[in-house]
């Protein structure tokens, strides 16, 4: 069954609520813990996270995370935990703006009662907002408060930090989840900031090992000798500058995941040194005689094509066999514009709540710019741009193209779209006409799973519209 909702509980000692935690788990929520606001803090910027339930302990530390989660995290749940005799200042919890607050000892039927409700609640409020959107919209042209131009975006998916539209990604994120589910190695590859390290952090947390550690290491431009002691750790006066043991991230991670990115740029000599770790699980520190074993998944990226390199002789070809368990590519964002509208409204909504700016909303001539532009740098130089716009933009106002940047500013428009291998049927123009929009309607419908509100949207036209084409076509879904 796929699990209704990832629920963080932070606690410094969150051993003390087995039965909260066995029945959330058993009721198909996955359910992460977290010692330390700071610990809450990191799960949180790693793992999409949809309630928070938090012990406040007394000390007020839990009231401020939650007061901090507000302004960071607006659409998390917000849940406090007190001692019997805690007294609740009305002040500080309007201040965390809590959705309930739960009276140790905790009853775990009752956590489970106000976790469900308290997401029904918010999926109810959700549902409202697109509702509200959508009748005040319209498909084409009207905004908010009648503004022209400003359209009405398909509704956006998540793999934990990965936000997307566009079919290619809810493809890649299908297969990222059923890999998450296994033990083997994983090979992201993809151009420079399209996300890979997003999608590395999403399967370790959709994997069996999202209880342990991930640890995170930048292969790019490191000496072998420094990264050996970061991996595989090192014995005090192994080498100079070595004034310590060191543990290592392998034996830190055990029983979690490494995540080792720019793989491309190790040496030959380190590419023997992993190989035979991802063969024997095998972990010898530098400097010592022993060796250690632990149990580690291990997902690495890369912005080359391995497959290109170990053809080339560059790159070991028994150590590419040995990561490639399954082998992902993340497009990059010019080859999936439908993603732009939904990551430019995710990252203005998330860095204006950084700051305290109000944003109303993205006027529609920045919409085409955007969608135009080839974006070389990819998610990385879109998040940056709506970071820069919404820095210069004036507190209540929309993001328009007097902060957008010389470059995006010259774009110019995309070609249209043509459905690769398809020759219009017919003698005459407009039957070949017709029979081109047939083909793209049904393209754009099954795009959507048959979701007519979305197509419409895409296609620029009325629901009515749009039932009449499928009528027109005889166009009809298939399982």
């Amino acid at each position: 069954m796929e699990q209704l909702g990832t629920v963080l509980m932070v606690s410094k000692a969150p051993a003390a609520w087995p039965d909260a935690l066995d029945l959330l788990s058993s009721q198909y929520y996955r359910v992460l813990t977290a010692r330390s606001a700071d610990e809450a803090k990191a799960t949180l910027s790693d793992a999409h996270v949809d309630l928070v339930m938090v012990d406040d302990g007394g000390d007020g530390e839990g009231l401020s995370l939650l007061s901090d989660l507000r302004i960071s995290h607006p659409d998390v749940v917000r849940i406090l935990v007190v001692d019997p005799q805690y007294s609740l200042a009305q002040k500080a919890l309007s201040a965390a703006s809590i959705y309930q607050f739960l009276r140790k000892p905790l009853d775990a039927v009752q956590v489970g009662l106000v976790v469900k409700r308290a997401l029904e609640t918010r999926e109810l409020a959700r549902r409202h907002r697109l509702l509200s959107r959508e009748f005040k919209f319209s498909g084409d042209s009207l905004g908010v408060d009648g503004r022209p131009g400003v359209p009405v975006h398909p509704e956006s998916h998540r793999f934990e930090k990965l936000i997307y539209v566009s079919e290619k990604m809810a493809q890649l994120c299908d297969l990222a989840r059923k890999a998450a589910k296994t033990e083997m190695p994983i090979l992201i590859q993809g151009e420079t900031g399209t996300g890979k390290e997003l999608l590395a952090r999403g399967i370790h947390y959709n994997s069996n090992r999202h209880t342990s550690p991930l640890m995170i290491q930048n292969c790019g431009g490191m000496p072998d000798e420094l990264l050996q002691s970061e991996l595989f750790g090192h014995k005090r006066g192994a080498f100079t500058g070595a004034i310590s043991d060191r543990l290592g991230l392998f034996r830190a991670a055990d029983n979690g995941t490494v995540f080792l990115d720019e793989i491309s740029e190790v040496s030959p000599s380190f590419q023997v040194s992993l190989l035979r770790f991802l063969q024997e699980g095998e972990v010898k520190p530098v400097g010592s005689d022993k060796t250690e074993t632990c149990n580690v998944r291990v997902i690495v990226a890369s912005n080359r094509s391995l497959k290109a390199m170990a053809e080339a002789g560059k790159f070991r070809k028994d150590l590419y066999f040995r990561l490639r368990g399954s082998e992902l590519e993340v497009p990059p964002l010019r080859d999936r514009p439908d993603d732009i509208p939904a990551l430019a409204e995710f990252f203005a909504a998330k860095h204006s709540n950084a700051i305290g700016r109000k944003v109303l909303g993205i006027s529609a001539g920045v919409w085409e710019k955007l969608v135009h532009f080839d974006w070389p740098g990819n998610v990385r130089e879109l998040e940056n741009e709506i970071r820069r716009m919404v820095a210069l933009a004036k507190d209540g106002e929309y993001l328009t193209t007097d902060t957008l940047s010389p470059a995006i500013l010259a774009a110019a428009p995309r070609a249209p779209r043509v459905v690769k291998g398809f020759m219009p049927e017919g003698a005459t123009l407009k039957e070949k006409v017709e029979s081109l929009e047939k083909q793209l309607v049904g393209e754009v419908l099954s795009r959507h799973r048959w979701n007519q509100s979305r197509a419409a949207n895409e296609l620029g036209l009325s629901r009515v519209g749009l039932a009449n084409k499928i009528k027109r076509y005889g166009l009809a879904e298939t399982s």
